[in-house]
């Protein structure tokens, strides 16, 4: 009877216990993430409950990093596109610039813009491209990434390989098609000057058969009653109006230059006459330019004459000068208004230069000034190897002397005439009594 007890009590217990175990039990479903191992435990919030080995932080890490790379190219790649693009369209509007040529009607000797200014801004340009291509090339092989094991330290990642070539490809493109429109530019820039230079030859072809065609209507139609009795005109201040004496000066140690004057030109009435020889285009000058007082060079060096003739009638000039010391005097109506030394002492004037009536010289015989040039009338233009007497000024002054230069005497055949300046008949001595 007893055992009977205690194998029920045995049975009831054990079923107990196994009650309490099944109901006790419980089975909880969790998300895997995707790419995880099904065995592995995770927790609700799909992180992994076990904890991880140093080798699998760092793998983790480096996925992270080359994600954020790669989403850095990508945003790079866009950037460098959209330069790219922007280049492109930089370079189309230099093409359509350097194309648009359009030129006028030719009037009055106009002559083809040079498009050098053009050529050369956009070769500056195109070097700025370039230079900014190179830096963009430079700045692209290189990301910023931050390295999570040394907090805030920076460092910088290569391209990948792929990536560096094709825009290396890119970049290499679009220098070869700056550099073909580069010398498609030149070439236009060559054709340019072609075109100005044959345009200018016409014209300047034009210019000298009309000048030999006035030349020789001015010679056709000369009725002087004597070979002195003539005027130069040079009406404007230009840099091409001018006359040329034929004869040419020797070796001289001393020299009377006189003429008759008429010029109302202010400020200044610019310069009568110069001589240049080679390697000293101011050998002699009388000048008188803006508002300095007339001037005589010699050998560039200067003396300030006490003469006015801007009145707007006839004047007798005359002016002296001797090696000897520099000695100078200078003579207005046969009157001596000044003298003076040291100019130039002991130098020889040297032969073989130019005379220009109405210019002064930069250059022998050429390279005139507008501003320096002689606004009026002159006429008998005589020069002497010598000092002339106070007496004889004064006799070809107030018309009672004849004596012209023995060195260049004023006389039709020995003068030039260019640039519009013209030869008029003239009595001086009667133009000059009907002029007071």
């Amino acid at each position: 009877m007893l055992a009977l007890v205690l194998g029920l009590v045995y049975l009831v217990s054990g079923r107990t216990v196994g009650s309490q175990d099944l109901t006790g039990s419980r089975f909880v479903c969790n998300a895997i993430p995707p790419g995880a191992e099904p065995g592995c435990g995770y927790g609700p919030a799909g992180n992994r409950v076990q904890s991880s080995s140093p080798v699998e932080d760092e793998l983790r890490n480096t996925i992270i990093q080359l994600r954020e790379t790669i989403l850095q190219q990508k945003e790079t790649i866009v950037s460098q596109q959209g330069t790219i693009k922007e280049l492109n369209s930089k370079l189309a509007r230099c093409e359509a610039g350097s194309r648009r040529k359009e030129y006028g009607k030719n009037t009055m000797g106009d002559l083809p813009r040079d498009p050098s200014d053009t050529i050369d801004q956009l070769g500056k340009t195109m070097q700025t491209l370039k230079g900014r291509l190179e830096n963009l090339e430079q700045q692209s092989l290189r990301l910023p990434n931050t390295n999570s094991s040394a907090g805030a330290a920076s460092a910088l990642t290569p391209l990948p390989p792929e990536l560096r070539e094709l825009l290396r490809q890119r970049l290499g493109a679009l220098e070869t098609q700056l550099l073909r429109k580069v010398a498609e530019l030149e070439e236009e820039k060559s054709q340019l000057y072609n075109e100005t230079a044959a345009h200018r030859q016409r014209t300047e072809s034009a210019l000298n058969s009309l000048m030999e065609r006035i030349t020789e209507l001015e010679r056709t139609n000369n009725a002087f009653k004597s070979p002195e009795d003539f005027k130069v005109s040079l009406p404007l201040r230009t840099n091409y109006l001018y006359g040329r004496i034929k004869k040419s000066l020797p070796e001289m140690y001393a020299f009377t230059v006189c003429m008759w004057l008429k010029s109302s030109a202010s400020p200044g009435i610019g310069t009568p006459f110069s001589y240049g020889v080679p390697g000293q285009a101011n050998e002699i000058v009388l000048i008188e330019w803006g508002n300095n007082p007339i001037e005589l060079l010699v050998n560039d060096k200067v003396a300030q004459l006490p003469l006015s003739v801007s009145d707007g009638r006839w004047h007798h000039i005359c002016i002296t000068w001797t090696t000897r010391d520099g000695f100078w005097e200078a003579y207005q109506d046969g009157e001596r208004l000044g003298t003076g030394d040291n100019l130039a002492p002991w130098h020889p004037i040297k032969p073989g230069g130019v005379i220009i009536l109405g210019q002064e010289q930069d250059i022998v015989g050429g390279r005139f000034d507008a501003t320096q040039a002689f606004v009026g009338e002159l006429s008998q233009f005589n020069m002497w190897d010598r000092v002339l007497r106070p007496v004889d000024i004064i006799g070809l002054a107030n018309c009672s002397a004849y004596m012209p230069g023995n060195v260049v005497p004023w006389i039709d055949a020995n003068v030039e005439v260019f640039g519009g300046a013209s030869k008029a008949a003239l009595e001086i001595c009667e133009d000059r009594a009907f002029d007071s």
